[in-house]
């Protein structure tokens, strides 16, 4: 009787540790369907404004004329809202020039926006392609007038806002990424193959 509690016990162990094993091994399933892009340089990937609208503020193009993030309606879209006096969001920069040179299209672009102030704008633009980011058209909207940054609910620089054609916000990340890395990039391919 003693044999057959202890053969007993040692399935139970057993299948205990199987169980432990298995779960391990699989962990629980994303609460997001991107949330597996969230490693490395996304690390900080984030999906709690998920299907918020872009927001109704406005922006300077590079020759003054005021433009919308509606205006980018149809197409998927990473804002990133920088200026020249943010190391981190100098440092981002060329990243976010080399992801605009690899899948720049009529199905996504990089919109970087400076939020630098009006008598800094053409010392931004300057910085612009002096950081390798010649291929992302400029875009201003100076704090002092930050509708579009507040609308976004930006509370700090560097923020990068992932859009879907449909205008509503995907993920976003607070502070610096890579936006060249591997994860990066294949999480924009995952979106836009997902939209397309």
């Amino acid at each position: 009787m003693i044999r057959y509690a202890f053969a007993g016990l040692f399935l139970v162990a057993l299948a205990a540790i199987v169980y432990v094993l298995i779960s391990a091994v699989g962990g629980k399933a994303p609460d997001h369907a991107y949330e597996r892009y969230a490693t490395g340089t996304l690390a900080k990937l984030d999906f709690g404004y998920a299907g918020r609208p872009v927001p109704d503020g406005t922006f300077d193009t590079a020759d003054g004329t005021e433009a919308a993030l509606a205006s980018f309606s149809g197409k998927t879209i990473l804002v990133n809202y920088w200026a020249t006096w943010c190391g981190p969001c100098e440092r981002e920069m060329p990243s976010l020039g080399a992801l605009q040179k690899a899948r720049g299209s009529d199905k996504f672009e990089v919109v970087a926006i400076s939020i630098d102030s009006d008598e800094d704008v053409d010392y931004a633009k300057r910085r612009l392609t002096e950081l390798g980011a010649a291929n992302i058209a400029f875009r201003h909207a100076p704090l002092d007038r930050g509708d579009i940054v507040y609308g976004a609910e930006v509370q700090g620089f560097p923020t990068t806002i992932v859009y879907g054609p449909d205008g509503l916000e995907i993920a976003r990340v607070s502070g610096e990424a890579d936006w060249a890395a591997a994860e990066a990039v294949q999480f924009i391919d995952a979106v836009l193959a997902a939209r397309s």
